[in-house]
């Protein structure tokens, strides 16, 4: 575009020319104030007034013709578009925020001609350019779990991109920062990140009947056995009549429904509520707890009546039953291990004598209790996190009753260990029990089957053993050297979710292979662990015990029981879900593997906790540099999922997580068009609805000069001139006119 006009002289300053016209003006202004007093003037005196004045002003400025070619380039805006999962509620009309949301930025696009406008999506972190040629799919649109404003304009502000003039916000004001409380001196802040004003739209005006589960939190970490204090915020709006809602905490477990933890009624001032409860999570490791609503009629937002909030449940202490037959060696080992650690909680019990011994003396005068088989197996046994049976034969004590509980205990995510002994195993009589089922080795039932074999024996290391973590601190100190046993307990193959990690050197199974002599394996929830023999003890005193320190025995039994704990030092992987789990996304689980992984190809399972059939199943191979393998795992519908990512050789690694279809986002699903506006009067921006974006004070562009010449108007001597001429022309007015 080519262009003229008349500019000043180039080489005075803005503030020169603006003080020159100034006291030009007063000049002018001055004379006319005097005629107005003297009343002697006549029109000829104002004239050459004018004249003189104007020609010293044109002396001072120089007047010069600019002749330009200029090229009009709009103003840099950068529109940010909400694209958390909250956009997927009902707004006004009863459609997605979302189509609001796009009609909106498709009308500022087009209403900023004289702009250039950027449109970004935010919400998880930096924000993301989005494509406004061709549309993305509603779900891609709205899968953010969080609408995070700040950490976008930081990020923005962080990028080496040419600065914004302006910042268009378009969202439905749900936003995580700033949060809803926000004080003035915060929301400036923002404004502040990028120094521009911060333009707001309103995508909805409607609040939805909706009763929902706002917030979930917990005063402190989880414990097992400990009470946990949760505080639920609940809330109802869009005209709903909510005067009380009842309010439940159930844990979600794969051994059967869910169980009720905790329930209370919450009762609603202006639409919300807070309520205590207290929940105790019996087990370590990741539980899934539901907190959910009983929404009143005209409810239409189901999904947010529930919340599945995931618990990371740590122990204070192990909490051990060890239950022995007989005071051996083994046993006494075993004992003084578990009460010189200071991080388990030990109950032990000694059994010298059975229910049918007479020891023909009163009851008053016995000084040895009667064992309490009931209480222990009955009421207390989920308060343990194993159990340790050493030696122990359950048939004489009233154990057999119990042996149901104990399997179920098992499968519900309880450890068991069996030690060897006379009384263990085959020997003990627990082949063919509820027990049995839950062993990670086959019992041989038959009548004649032989109970133990008294020969001594030094194990055979698997090749399973030599790459599982937990026999890891042992091999570190013995390396390959292991004690002579004094003999071992007759145990079959080892079944489907077991592994052996000992075998004995001669000794085969009814299949021929190589009998095991520690074997490990799951079963459900829980895990359990099989130690043929009562001669561990030898890894303290022995000849390898005193080369070592006697340091084997402690290492062995830290190894295992932390593999039943699930201690993450033994686990030979780590799942993670990447981002988290949105029901009907795709999601990324990604195994960290142990270097020592005795396998490269690895399976991944994914079923719901429930144990209702398998949502996903998948083989990877890791590559032989990496320390992790990545699976794609198609959307899944809501609710709680286990995944097992299993080996051969290894045991599985477990992780159970919960999909939301909202989330946080969904948690209260009122806009919050106040909010927006708040933020837009903070900054110097303007705030309207989407139906109303026209208003919007978008920057002028900037004008930029391509090339420019200048022609002065006359040389500089003969503006001075002519002034000079004129100010003597009006001076002899003056004079005629009988003004000094």
């Amino acid at each position: 575009m080519l262009s003229s006009h008349l500019s000043p002289s180039g080489d005075l300053p803005h503030w020169a020319v603006w003080l020159a016209l100034a006291l030009g003006t007063a000049s002018l202004a001055m004379l006319v104030v005097e005629m107005r007093t003297e009343r002697r003037g006549t029109w000829w005196i104002v004239v050459t007034g004018a004249l003189a004045v104007s020609a010293l002003l044109a002396a001072v400025l120089r007047p010069a013709r600019v002749s330009a070619r200029e090229t009009v380039v709009g103003s840099r805006v950068l529109v940010l578009a909400d694209v958390s999962r909250s956009m997927a509620l009902s707004g006004d009309s009863q459609r997605p925020r979302r189509e609001a949301r796009d009609r909106a930025v498709a009308r500022v696009q087009a209403n900023a001609q004289s702009a250039r406008a950027v449109v970004f999506g935010f919400g998880d972190g930096a924000p993301v350019a989005l494509s406004t040629s061709s549309p993305q799919a509603p779900d891609e649109s709205t899968r953010a779990p969080r609408s995070d404003l700040g950490a976008a304009l930081r990020a923005l502000a962080a990028s080496p991109e040419e600065r914004p003039a302006a910042v268009v916000v378009v969202s439905d004001g749900r936003l995580d920062d700033p949060p809803e409380d926000a004080a003035l001196s915060s929301l400036q802040a923002l404004g502040d990140v990028l120094h521009v004003p911060i333009h707001a739209v309103a995508t909805t005006r409607t609040v939805p009947p909706d009763a929902s589960v706002r917030r979930v939190s917990a005063a402190g970490a989880a414990i097992a056995h400990v009470p946990l204090p949760l505080r639920i915020e609940v809330g109802c709006a869009g005209g709903l009549a909510c005067d009380e809602l009842e309010v439940a905490a159930r844990e979600l477990r794969d051994d059967g429904p869910p169980i009720l933890l905790a329930s209370g009624t919450a009762r609603l001032t202006d639409g919300k509520a807070e309520i205590d409860l207290t929940i105790t999570l019996e087990r370590a490791g990741s539980h899934i707890v539901e907190v959910a609503i009983q929404p009143p009629a005209g409810d239409t937002i189901p999904a947010n009546d529930h919340r599945l909030v995931t618990f990371a449940v740590a122990r204070e202490r192990v909490r051990v039953l060890h239950v022995a037959g007989r005071p051996t060696n083994d046993v006494r080992a075993l004992r003084d291990w578990l009460k010189s650690d200071a991080s388990v909680d030990v109950v032990a019990f000694f059994i010298l004598r059975t229910q049918t011994d007479d020891v023909r003396a009163p009851q008053s005068e016995l000084a040895l209790i009667p064992f309490p088989v009931d209480e222990l197996f009955r009421e207390d046994l989920p308060t343990f996190d194993a159990v340790v049976l050493q030696d122990f034969d359950a048939q004489p004590y009233g154990l057999e009753q119990y042996l149901p509980n104990i399997e179920r205990y098992v499968r519900g995510g309880g450890g068991l260990v069996m030690v060897g002994g006379q009384n263990s195993f085959v020997a003990g009589g627990y082949a063919r029990t509820a027990l049995a089922q839950v062993l990670p080795v086959d019992l041989d039932g038959s009548p004649n089957a032989d109970g133990a074999d008294t020969s001594g024996f030094v194990p055979d290391w698997t090749e399973e053993g030599r790459a599982a973590p937990l026999l890891a601190p042992l091999r570190k100190i013995v390396g390959d050297d292991l004690p002579r046993m004094p003999g071992a307990n007759i145990l079959g193959d080892v079944r489907p979710n077991g592994i052996a990690l000992l075998t004995h050197p001669t000794r085969r199974t009814a299949t021929g292979k190589r009998m095991p002599v520690i074997a490990i394996g799951e079963e459900g929830d829980g895990r359990s662990i099989a130690l043929g023999v009562d001669g561990t003890w030898n890894l303290q005193f022995s000849e390898l015990g005193a080369r070592t320190g006697g340091r084997g025995y402690g290492a062995l039994w830290d190894g295992l029981l932390g593999w039943l704990m699930r201690d993450p030092r033994f686990e030979t992987a780590q799942l993670e879900v990447m981002g988290g789990c949105v029901a009907g996304v795709p999601a990324s689980v990604r195994a960290r593997l142990l270097p020592t992984a005795p396998s490269e190809l690895v399976t991944l399972e994914v079923a719901k906790l429930d144990g209702r059939g398998t949502a996903f199943r998948g083989n990877a191979k890791r590559a032989p540099a990496s320390a992790s393998v990545d699976f794609d795992v198609p959307g899944l519908t809501e609710g709680a999922y286990t995944a097992r990512l299993s080996m051969a050789g290894a045991p599985a690694a477990r992780l159970d997580f919960a999909c939301e279809r909202g989330g946080d986002e969904w948690a209260d699903s009122r806009p919050d068009a106040p909010r927006l506006e708040a933020l837009a009067q903070a900054t110097g921006g303007t705030f309207v609805f989407a139906d109303d974006v026209a208003s919007l004070r978008l920057p002028k562009p900037t004008v930029v000069s391509v090339e420019r010449h200048v022609m002065p108007m006359a040389p500089p001597w003969a503006w001075s001139s002519v002034a000079a001429a004129l100010l003597g022309i009006h001076w002899i007015a003056r004079r005629r006119g009988g003004l000094s």
